[in-house]
């Protein structure tokens, strides 16, 4: 049986590759050779010319905030622009909470 394939981003290059998962390998990019990050098998990748999204994405992988299947559900709640990310960033700022929880807090308040 083949192993499921998860996605691998490069956010210099806005592109997503799907490819089985490997822990021990590292991928890196085939167009800049920057190593790719791993992202999760139910991320929904922007077009590359959809600026705000890539940033929006960017913010997210870099805070450790991935795009795993849980279960039946999918990944959960993610924000999608960047008003929703300054939202949540504020929250974790004032309440003391990390900010990878408050990134995936549905709502803020």
């Amino acid at each position: 049986m083949a192993h499921a394939k998860t996605s691998y981003v490069c956010l210099s290059c806005r592109a997503s590759y799907k490819q089985p998962y490997d822990r021990t390998r590292q991928r890196t990019c085939p167009r800049c050779a920057q190593p790719l990050i791993h992202a999760g098998s139910a991320l929904a990748t922007p077009r590359r010319r959809d600026a705000a999204a890539w940033r929006t994405l960017t913010v997210l992988l870099n805070a450790g905030v991935g795009f795993h299947k849980s279960c039946c559900a999918g990944p959960g709640y993610r924000p999608r622009t960047l008003r929703e990310i300054r939202e949540r960033m504020t929250h974790a700022q004032r309440s003391g909470e990390p900010i990878a929880h408050a990134l995936v807090r549905r709502d803020v308040g």
